[in-house]
């Protein structure tokens, strides 16, 4: 997915993420996050235990449409 390794390379180069790429928390769930790329595009994580050196981890959660945030 285009919109993920856009968010991983500009992790890995330590920026914000690029233009069209939105990051916030994920509200009442400390420690994971919302990506969101397109109008109905979102995926959620949290960082994971260093598995690379001086790399971050992202733990997917879930990715697809604003229905991911329903229960599962």
């Amino acid at each position: 997915m285009k919109a993920v390794n856009g968010f991983k390379a500009d992790l890995a180069a330590g920026i914000h993420p690029r233009p069209g790429l939105r990051v916030k928390g994920v509200k009442g769930t400390p420690g994971v996050f919302e990506l969101t790329w397109a109008p109905d595009g979102r995926a959620t994580w949290s960082y994971g235990g260093e598995k690379i050196p001086g790399e971050p981890h992202i733990v997917w959660r879930r990715i697809g449409t604003h229905d991911i945030f329903k229960n599962p």
